[in-house]
């Protein structure tokens, strides 16, 4: 869950773990932290409505900063066609102003990882309007800097892969299955069979696939994440996005 805070908080920072390896003169992207959160005007008590955004902006790719925008925007909605809010900005007045008390939205992007000219972002949501529990989200922007784009699946592909990569998502939810003692329950395995999913991030270590709550597991489970190591992808993945010494 979200940190709660109070202030507008603003830093500067390379987001980035310690084990991280950089290509020579891959040098880390400076990215900029904003983050505030805001409650209803005039509203009192603990249950105020509230708006919490965490997002990034990279100063020396604006392309980058601008999908990241885009992308939290598109969390804000339940829908594939519906209008997409103008700015977080306006999405914060908006919710506020017909907000409900209990109601809450929280938005988060942060960098995961930076490696071999990629930047990989993280997407968390959550968004409560009243019922038992809220509904979190979560997804990723693998964005490539030599080609200043965010990768579909299929950019990281080589052609005609698409099953094979799915095959080996299907063999990484077993092995899921089979460490949460879930693999000998038909009952378990009809409910929530395996399906692909959008979110797919090439991390340093491993290719991580990352499944929405009620995807392949009930909402208790969280957001259940697989991981399909680099050396079963050869044939498979293009190699400019194997990590250096894969």
């Amino acid at each position: 869950m979200f940190a709660r805070k109070k202030l507008v908080t603003i830093s500067l920072g390379l987001l980035l773990s310690a084990c991280q390896s950089l290509l020579p003169g891959d040098s880390p992207l400076p990215v900029q932290r904003v983050a505030w959160e805001r409650i209803q005007p005039d509203c009192q008590g603990d249950t105020c409505p509230l708006v919490n955004i965490d997002t990034l902006i990279f100063p020396d790719e604006p392309p980058l900063s601008a999908l990241i925008e885009q992308r939290l925007l598109q969390m804000t909605t339940d829908s594939p066609d519906a209008p997409l809010p103008a700015s977080l900005q306006s999405y914060e007045k908006d919710f506020l102003h017909s907000a409900k008390r209990g109601w809450n939205t929280y938005l988060q992007a942060k960098v995961r990882e930076q490696h071999d000219q990629l930047v990989v972002i993280e997407f968390s949501s959550y968004l409560s309007t009243g019922g038992a529990h809220g509904m979190p989200g979560r997804g990723f922007i693998n964005y490539d800097r030599r080609l200043q784009k965010a990768l579909s699946l299929q950019d990281m592909l080589l052609p005609g892969q698409t099953a094979a990569f799915w095959s080996l998502a299907s063999q990484a939810h077993q092995r899921w299955l089979a460490a949460n003692q879930l693999d000998q329950d038909p009952e378990y395995s009809r409910n929530w069979p395996f399906e692909p999913t959008e979110n797919v991030a090439l991390g340093q270590a491993a290719v991580l696939l990352k499944y929405n709550v009620y995807s392949i597991a009930p909402y208790s489970s969280g957001h259940p994440q697989l991981t399909i190591p680099y050396s079963q992808l050869q044939g498979i993945l293009k190699p400019q996005y194997f990590p250096a010494g894969d």
